[in-house]
Formats: structure tokens, sequence, C-alpha cells
């Protein structure tokens, strides 16, 4: 594999977050902000699917400054300064995102090759030649095709973009992700700040939800259970499968851990993420009126988020080997299963059987670990 030396061949490979990176995923967090309103604005399965187009193109770029800031870690002034560019390109696409597929299409596309190309220049650091001219190309062909979505009209929208989201999906398998070193804890570390600050939308979605006006005793309560649901997932992401995932990259050789990091945190973690911008929809939308029952769309939000969720980190647990998915796959069904309960009663009770959901699983993940801890103890 071709390698040349960039201008700091002495500094040290990626060791910790730095709080530029953090800086960075607050500003790419925005996006899930976007998301959750343009999904409100249209609770259907057309409204789903823009969402899903517009995160996953996002989705591949963050993955994109998360794998070039772990080869190349922001430390020189010029390196700070182009990250910042990269960010005024996220925050700017961000901003376009609630009429991405007409009006501001072109600007979306124009912020969107800004940070392609600024993603580009500083992964030119890295020192892997064969990595860079395997992946600009296609990284550059999927911006150019959703800044020309932002020139046509009707259903070639859709296309285009479709287009740029499959081509990202395949890059991994074209020969690019294992030309490149993976420092597995920085890896793990940056993934596991963004799942913080994407749980904190929701909190944001809790507030946004409440009517302050009117603060009885009924809404108090609504609002702790409202902040029990996420709190619960963030448990089950942070109970300790961050530190195994950590182990599980780190026990693999450097190229199947390259494909292990981009099956678990880009393909395992779209769901996952995508789930918590859905739930928040559903939260949000709950308490407007939490004595009221919900609409199909915010009812199939609230409870297909969570399963969203769930199926996302059972794929996530599969493929790093890290513990049973089974479980998760069962809270997903079961999480679907509150749909007609949010449709039928008032909101209030689906959001405490969702708790319930969540909870069950954590004690009963909790139940089976001690059982196993002490049977393996056990002379």
């Amino acid at each position: 594999m071709a390698r040349f030396r960039w201008r700091d061949p002495d500094a040290p490979p990626a060791s910790g977050v730095t709080t530029l990176e953090l800086f960075f995923d607050l500003v790419f967090v925005f996006t899930f902000t976007q998301l959750t309103a343009l999904l409100e604005d249209d609770l259907s399965a057309a409204g789903a699917g823009r969402v899903l187009l517009v995160f996953g193109v996002l989705w591949w770029m963050y993955g994109g400054y998360a794998w070039m800031t772990n080869n190349v870690p922001p430390r020189r002034p010029s390196q700070r300064l182009l990250l910042l560019v990269g960010m005024a390109g996220f925050l700017v696409a961000a901003v376009a995102v609630p009429h991405a597929f007409d009006d501001t299409g072109i600007v979306f596309g124009l912020g969107y090759l800004v940070v392609t190309c600024v993603n580009l220049t500083l992964l030119s650091q890295s020192g892997s030649i064969t990595g860079l001219a395997r992946v600009a190309p296609l990284n550059v062909s999927s911006a150019l095709l959703v800044l020309a979505a932002g020139f046509v009209d009707g259903p070639a929208v859709y296309a285009l973009w479709v287009a740029a989201f499959l081509l990202q999906v395949i890059t991994p398998y074209l020969g690019v992700a294992w030309h490149f070193a993976l420092n597995s804890a920085h890896f793990v570390e940056r993934h596991g700040l963004l799942m913080i600050v994407a749980f904190g939308e929701t909190v944001v979605a809790i507030g946004l939800g409440v009517d302050s006006d009117h603060l009885t005793a009924a809404v108090v309560g609504t609002v702790v259970m409202a902040l029990a649901l996420p709190a619960a997932l963030w448990w089950s992401y942070f109970s300790g499968d961050d530190e195994a995932a950590e182990h599980a990259l780190e026990a693999a050789a450097p190229g199947p851990r390259a494909i292990l990091a981009i099956r678990a945190y880009f393909y395992a973690h779209i769901p996952m993420l995508l789930g918590i911008v859905v739930t928040a929809a559903g939260i949000h939308e709950a308490l407007r009126h939490p004595g009221e029952s919900l609409g199909t769309g915010a009812a199939l939000a609230l409870g297909g988020g969570i399963a969203l969720f769930f199926a996302g980190d059972s794929e996530f647990r599969r493929v790093l080997r890290i513990g049973p998915a089974a479980p998760r796959v069962g809270a997903a069904v079961v999480a679907l299963a509150t749909v007609p309960v949010g449709m039928a009663l008032p909101a209030v009770v689906q959001l405490a059987a969702l708790i319930v959901v969540v909870v069950g699983l954590l004690v009963g993940e909790s139940a089976r670990g001690a059982l196993a801890g002490v049977q393996s103890s056990a002379p």
C-alpha cells in the first residue's frame, strides 16, 4: 500500500475525542432537531422516507469525519480551521433540511459539497494515498448527485437522492475502509458522545412539547415519564456495550476491524439514531395532549421509534458479538405492539407501556447477567 508522510509525521494517533470534535458534533446534531421538525410536519410514510434520505447522506459524512479525525487529529491551526469550515458546511446543510427536496435543495447541496471537500482535504493527510484515491471519487460523486437534485423537479429529485444514498451504502465494500487505520478507543468514544447528544435532542423535544402556561401536577408527572423513556434508552446503550464494543474492535485484525466498525457504527447506528429522532417526534406529539389518544402517525412514531432503536441495537450487538441480540429484537416487537394502545387510549398510557418494555428489558438482562456470573464462579 502506497504511503506518504504529511507535514507532521511524528504526531501521535488520536487517543481521545478533542473538544473541537465535540463542538463539531453539537453542530451536526442540529440536523436531529431539523429532522424531528420535518417528521412532525409530515407523520407519514413519505415523510419518513424523506427523513431517511436526508439523515442517510448526512450520517455518511459524519462517519467520514469520525474516520478522518481518528487518523488526523485536529492539532494544527490549519486543521482546526478546516474543520470549522466543515462545520459551517454542515450547519448550512442542516438549515436547508426542511425544504431540501424543493426550495432549498441547491443550498443543501452546496453545503454538503463543502462538507465533502473539507473531509477529503483533511483525509489527504492521513498517510494513505490508496484509501484517498478510492474514497474521493465516490464521495464527490455522491455529493454531486445531491447537488444535482437541487436543480431538478418531480421524481428526478428523489431518484438522485436515492442514488446518492445507495452509493454511500455500498462504498465500504468497494475496497475503501481497510486502507485507513482505526483507533478503537477514539472511535467508540466519538460515537458514544454523539449518542449522548442525540438523546439530548429527545430531552429538547420534551421541553418544547410542554404547555408551560398550564403546569399542573399531571403535566409534571407526564414530563417525568417522558424523560424516563430516553433515560432508559441511554441506559441500554451505556450499560457496558460501549466498553465491550471497544474490546471487540481492538481484538480484531486491522482489515476486519475496519469492516466491523462500518457494520456496527454506520449501518447498525442508522436505525438507532433514526429511532431517537422518530421517538422525539412521538414524545413531542404525546406531550401536547397527554390525556388524549394519538393519531396513527404519532402513535407509530412513539412505538416505532423505540422499535427502530432496538432493531439497530440488536444488530450492533450481533455484529460485534458483545451480548445476546434476541431480547432486544423482542423489545422492538413489543414496542411496536403498543401502537394500538396509543391510538385507543390516552398518550400517557402508551408512554407508560413503553417505559415498562424498556425497563423490563434492562431488568431481565441484568438478572441474566447476575445469574451467569454466579454460575461461572461456582466450583
